[in-house]
């Protein structure tokens, strides 16, 4: 299946229950194209578990859904093994992580003991129990939520699992038009046991297949890689851009532009992009001043973006 058709069906689909996110929806979709996984970050009530449920339901694959909550241990999310007394013999129980799609809910309400139970899983789609690895399915994709203001009872995510996930983003408020429009299609059912599946696992592989094969020249190159030194030589960061983030930087520009069907990379692409894989896996020095409510990573990704050279050669 083509790249752009899978993102108009996944879109349109999606659209039914999360409206005037249409641009969220192309993010997440070009995340799950690279075999990334994504991070929802927002306050409470913008629709965060929905939208990855509306996801979910518009692909032909396995979902679970873990509610993490202080109390959760490692073994709830990659499963035990347990004596079975009739057979007399030890055996294997899956833990939720043996499916396509996984809906981490508030994950940094779980201990960091339990949130590194993810870490295997996400990096190399294995996890190993009792000394023994257990490969995951194909696809597999980890889309979480959090709730950034209220710190009450939660464990912030480490700098390596923020690194696992490809992009981090938020979907924010609706405007009033759209708003009017949700509330008037509330009814005594929810949009969402409306919606069903429009894609396969064999649909998303072949997608996959094309978008990372759309075309990186070497002058967009060099602009991921100039990005990537101005966030290692800013005096405000502690900590910039490793090589795992210019490989995310270049594999989501890819998928990005497939999925606006365009046969290669060009600036335009990466810059769309930027805001949402670089900020997360940034460490600065110092805590944002700003009124903006923009953190100090998003400001100074926003600079850098203004400010690093954009090639100007023929792209293609």
């Amino acid at each position: 299946m083509k790249t752009r058709e899978f993102a108009e069906k996944l879109r349109e689909n999606i659209g039914k229950v999360i409206k005037g996110k249409e641009k969220e929806t192309d993010l997440a979709t070009a995340a799950l194209l690279c075999a990334g996984h994504v991070l929802l970050e927002d306050v409470p009530g913008t629709g965060k578990t929905m939208f990855a449920r509306a996801l979910a339901e518009s692909l032909d694959c396995g979902f679970r859904r873990i509610q993490f909550t202080p109390d959760l241990l490692p073994s709830d999310i990659t499963g035990i093994n347990f004596y079975n007394m009739k057979e007399q013999e030890f055996r294997f129980r899956k833990g939720p992580v043996f499916t396509n799609i996984l809906l981490a809910d508030e994950i940094n309400r779980a201990t960091p003991r339990t949130q590194s139970a993810l870490l295997e899983c996400m990096e190399e789609r294995q996890t190993t129990i009792d000394g023994e690895t257990h490969a995951l399915s194909e696809p597999f994709f980890v889309i979480a939520t959090q709730n950034p203001v209220e710190t009450a009872g939660t464990y912030p995510l480490p700098e390596a699992q923020l690194d696992r996930f490809l992009i981090r983003m938020s979907l924010g408020y609706t405007d009033r038009e759209t708003e009017i429009g949700i509330l008037s299609g509330i009814g005594e059912s929810h949009p969402i046991s409306d919606i069903g599946a429009v894609l396969t696992a064999e649909d998303l592989m072949s997608a996959r297949k094309e978008a990372l094969s759309v075309r990186v020249n070497d002058a967009v190159l060099g602009y991921i890689s100039d990005l990537g030194a101005a966030t290692r030589n800013h005096e405000k960061i502690r900590l910039g851009l490793s090589t795992r983030g210019l490989i995310a930087l270049k594999k989501m520009s890819q998928a990005y532009a497939a999925v606006q069907g365009m046969e290669f990379v060009n600036p335009d692409c990466v810059k769309a992009v930027a805001p949402y894989v670089i900020p997360h896996r940034l460490v600065c020095r110092e805590l944002s001043l700003s009124l903006s409510k923009k953190s100090a990573a998003e400001e100074i990704t926003e600079q850098l973006l203004d400010n690093v050279a954009v090639p100007t050669e023929e792209i293609g």
